[in-house]
């Protein structure tokens, strides 16, 4: 590959933690609880299915699968699932989401104790995985945020005494574009670097909209053995992301019927699917945490904003002005922490398996359009 990114190279970062997390799932040192520690959704899709496919039977995943979210139910009850023996699942798999709630009012003494006493007696046959998806880590972590640092090292000197740490940051440029080559060689076919560079300048590094995209071009290809940047450029529209920026541009401007016309559009460009809606999602909050760096460093024109976003969370060259305009709209840091809370329980509410994934959505636009606008009217 060219920018002297060796295509026999291995890849690094998270790609490379994921990979030695499914290598231990299948050896010895296979602890009896992990930690996933970051938002990106790619990456903890692949090792959800890399615990699935090492240790559930597919016929009787319906009864060894579990999901707690914290807040809604206790770390009790998480231990407690996990501690009982079950004749319906030889053996249990259970994801406690919201795990930020472990951190929140108080010491949560009795909650750490439970779990101290649990994993010091761990049930064999049951594997506890603690999804922090309320940290971000980007790809250069001395870019971390400090809030996300303090919480890391929080977990780390308390679920991490007794579970594997498993870094899910986000992928860097050359990580992401030697995957894409290396997906598209698998099927036959070569992707230019050219190609790959751009797929990941459209998408802003995001790995699940990435990994849909390529997808759809190796269909596009079908029957050539090349992927050119002409077919990005035809395939990954970049009327999506002008799409996005429509619709953040309406939620902050409180125009509630505009942002649900937006929305219908962008459903409709997509598949429907669980992960593109997960994307849309993802895209959102990332916008919102790029307008709340804008505002926070209070940057006021095209210059400055390259000089506060830094690599791999840039923001596409057409939308710079969109975001500066949007994030000036609100008022307060509190407004766009409540977007991106909101955001993230649309997100938990999805993958909840909810009967209108449509609904989900539209009642989210919704709220979002609605934070800070009695303060303003």
């Amino acid at each position: 590959m060219q920018d002297g990114t060796s295509k026999n190279a291995p890849l690094g970062g998270s790609f490379a933690a994921v990979r030695r997390f499914l290598a231990e799932l299948h050896s010895d040192a296979r602890r009896s609880g992990y930690v996933f520690l970051g938002d990106s959704t790619f990456f903890q899709q692949q090792c959800r299915k890399g615990i699935l496919d090492a240790l559930i039977d597919p016929t009787m995943r319906d009864f060894c699968v579990s999901e707690v979210v914290l807040g809604e139910q206790s770390i009790f009850d998480a231990l407690n699932h996990a501690r009982t023996p079950s004749l319906m699942a030889p053996f249990q798999a259970i994801f406690v989401r919201n795990v930020r709630a472990l951190y929140q009012r108080g010491s949560k003494k009795e909650e750490f104790a439970a779990i101290d006493a649990y994993f010091r007696e761990a049930n064999p046959q049951a594997l506890i995985i603690f999804i922090a998806e309320h940290l971000h880590i980007p790809a250069d972590v001395r870019r971390m945020d400090m809030q996300d640092k303090e919480q890391y090292e929080k977990i780390r000197e308390t679920l991490g005494i007794h579970c594997g740490m498993v870094e899910l940051a986000e992928a860097s440029e050359t990580d992401a574009m030697r995957w894409v080559v290396e997906t598209a060689a698998l099927a036959g076919v070569r992707c230019d670097a050219d190609a790959a560079r751009g797929l990941i300048d459209a998408l802003h590094g995001e790995m699940m909209s990435i990994a849909s995209e390529v997808e759809k071009l190796l269909l596009y290809v079908s029957g050539r053995s090349q992927i050119t940047l002409a077919d990005v450029e035809a395939m990954v529209a970049s009327a999506r992301q002008r799409s996005l920026y429509e619709l953040t541009d309406a939620i902050s401007a409180h125009d509630k019927a505009r942002a649900l016309l937006l929305l219908q559009g962008l459903l409709n460009a997509s598949d429907g699917g669980e992960d593109a809606a997960i994307g849309h999602l993802y895209m959102l909050a990332r916008t919102f945490r790029q307008m709340l760096v804008v505002l926070e460093k209070n940057v006021r024109d095209s210059h400055a904003i390259w000089q506060a976003l830094w690599p791999g969370f840039r923001v596409a060259p057409f939308a710079v002005d969109d975001l500066i305009r949007q994030a000036r709209r609100y008022k307060s840091r509190r407004d766009l922490m409540r977007m991106i809370e909101r955001v993230a329980r649309a997100d938990r509410d999805l993958r909840s398996s909810p009967i209108d994934k449509r609904l989900v959505l539209e009642q989210l636009v919704m709220d979002l359009a609605a934070v800070g606008q009695t303060a303003r009217t």
